[in-house]
């Protein structure tokens, strides 16, 4: 246990530390929509990287985009989009692909932004797929980390 508490200060370190989650884990439909969010206050120059967690199960081709709003104070500072599989950095990753039905579970650091003023930012994410009968999500968070 105390060699196990010596790398916590390392993980910290490679990975940055975490400031905030959205555990989205459903997607968002037409008429379904299933947005999570958080404020956190932020300084200006920090970086924040935008990591996902995901455990899904998927059938043939799959599209899935997570949508990022960033608000800054309240107003609408920035939109990112992106597919959560579509990462630079990947851990913890496990992937099986029998014959096109994919399990697939990972944690990866998809994108970054710097903060131009010191405020409070508000990130509002949702989970969309392609077809949005597709994919079973058994986690699909969003993980900011600094």
């Amino acid at each position: 246990m105390l060699l196990a508490a010596a790398f916590l200060p390392a993980c910290d370190a490679l990975l940055g530390q975490e400031v905030a989650r959205l555990p989205i884990n459903a997607l968002s439909a037409p008429g379904k929509d299933q947005p999570q969010e958080v404020t956190v206050a932020l300084k200006k120059g920090e970086t924040v990287a935008v990591w996902s967690e995901m455990d899904m199960r998927y059938k043939g081709e799959q599209r899935l985009e997570f949508q990022l709003t960033v608000l800054q104070n309240g107003q609408p500072f920035q939109q990112l989009a992106f597919d959560p599989r579509d990462k630079n950095l990947s851990l913890k990753e496990i992937k099986a692909d029998n014959n096109g039905d994919v399990s697939w579970s990972f944690t990866g650091k998809n994108t970054e932004l710097t903060i131009p003023a010191d405020g409070r930012y508000t990130f509002r994410g949702r989970l969309l797929a392609a077809p949005a009968h597709g994919p079973d999500i058994r986690k699909a968070e969003l993980v900011l980390r600094r």
